[in-house]
């Protein structure tokens, strides 16, 4: 069966994830971790597309991004492909491509998982070990949300905004959010959802898009079709949210 395209809806935001080919470390050193931020605001920009949250892991990375048109997600993340792919290859002496595939995204329901996806990106670090606490990685967008410093690359979203009137309560409230890392059910259904390029959303979430969009924005039903003689009833789709 032909792979749908992928789900891209205008001024919704998305969760993405890029993974290097073979487990390759695409992030070696501070030089690299800055060019890479450094084209990824430049084609943020250039191409309407507001990034909420990012981190950088030494083999993959994360955004939370809000696309202004179908076209803008797809054409920031290759024309930093364009930039990076040959700049590493360049510095470390090697040739081919950089990423595992193309990169994956789903759209979310920006009410329900929009902090839990901003929390488990800046968690990343934490999770798999590589430091004690968010603020000790230098590669995310945490010291941005808990006012550590400015963060150039971050367009701050609404419900950011929302969780306080005044920059140092919306500070305080995101670090105490912070405080608890995301449930592996949660990590579980975000990344599955990502992974497969499926909507993240209630069920009216996804009855929208549907209506909207015109195509299917969740898994179909597997089996006979109903009342097909001898079927038994399909199972239901998997629950991401309800």
């Amino acid at each position: 069966m032909a792979r749908l395209p992928r789900l891209v809806v205008p001024h919704q935001p998305h969760h993405i994830i890029q993974s290097g080919i073979d487990g390759l470390t695409v992030f070696r050193d501070p030089e690299d971790h800055q060019a890479f931020l450094r084209w990824l605001r430049e084609a943020a920009r250039h191409f309407g597309v507001a990034v909420h949250a990012y981190v950088l892991m030494p083999d993959h990375l994360h955004l939370l991004a809000t696309p202004q048109d179908e076209a803008g997600l797809g054409k920031m993340m290759q024309w930093i492909g364009r930039k990076y792919v040959p700049y590493f290859n360049a510095r470390y002496g090697r040739s081919g491509t950089l990423w595992k595939s193309r990169y994956k995204a789903t759209v979310i329901e920006s009410d329900r998982y929009f902090l839990l996806c901003s929390r488990y990106i800046e968690s990343k670090p934490v999770m798999d070990g590589l430091v004690a606490a968010p603020q000790d990685y230098a590669w995310s967008s945490f010291v941005h949300h808990a006012g550590g410093r400015p963060d150039p690359v971050i367009t701050d979203h609404a419900l950011f905004w929302a969780l306080g009137n005044t920059p140092f309560d919306r500070e305080a409230a995101y670090r105490h959010l912070m405080e608890q890392l995301p449930g592996q059910d949660d990590v579980r259904m975000l990344n599955e959802a990502t992974r497969k390029g499926w909507a993240l959303g209630s069920s009216s979430f996804k009855a929208l898009l549907n209506k909207q969009l015109g195509r299917r924005v969740d898994p179909a039903p597997r089996g006979r079709p109903r009342g097909d003689p001898g079927s038994s009833p399909p199972p239901a789709a998997p629950k991401y949210a309800e």
